[in-house]
């Protein structure tokens, strides 16, 4: 698979997991009711499936987080991972029957121009005179094992 399809198909299935995660939530507190702190609140939201998407959301992200920075520079990346500010509010309109207004949009098209400029600055920076992507050399020399320490 070519570096530029493992990032889209990665981020692409992380801010799904990341925005299924949160509509999950919004799902499980409709639920559990407001909160009360009472044993009963507890166990609406303790019951609520829901609750359990979410987790399996955050475990799903997780995954997909550590596999994306073994071979992504962090700082686009971290940048980059930020998309579902913006998939979260787009869902919300036809899920729960929210309005955008002009500055939600105008600052969802903000985060997303801001991510295009750094993956896209990224891309130029990432790469050494000799063609090779930098991100893929560790920056610290491996530790040799426990035998050869020894010695």
């Amino acid at each position: 698979m070519s570096r530029t399809r493992f990032y889209l198909f990665g981020f692409a299935a992380l801010a799904l997991c990341d925005t299924a995660t949160q509509v999950s939530f919004k799902l499980a507190s409709r639920q559990a009711g407001e909160l009360t702190w009472s044993g009963a609140w507890l166990r609406a939201a303790a019951l609520s499936p829901w609750v359990y998407v979410a987790v399996a959301g955050y475990l799903g992200a997780f995954a997909l987080w550590m596999t994306i920075l073994e071979h992504a520079p962090v700082g686009p990346a971290f940048a980059a991972s930020h998309i579902d500010v913006v998939t979260v509010l787009l869902v919300s309109v036809p899920l729960f029957g929210e309005r955008l207004t002009a500055m939600q949009v105008a600052g969802a098209a903000c985060i997303a121009a801001g991510i295009l400029c750094l993956s896209r600055g990224a891309t130029a920076a990432e790469r050494s005179p000799g063609g090779e992507p930098r991100a893929t050399r560790p920056a610290i020399a491996p530790e040799p094992p426990a035998a050869d320490r020894a010695r």
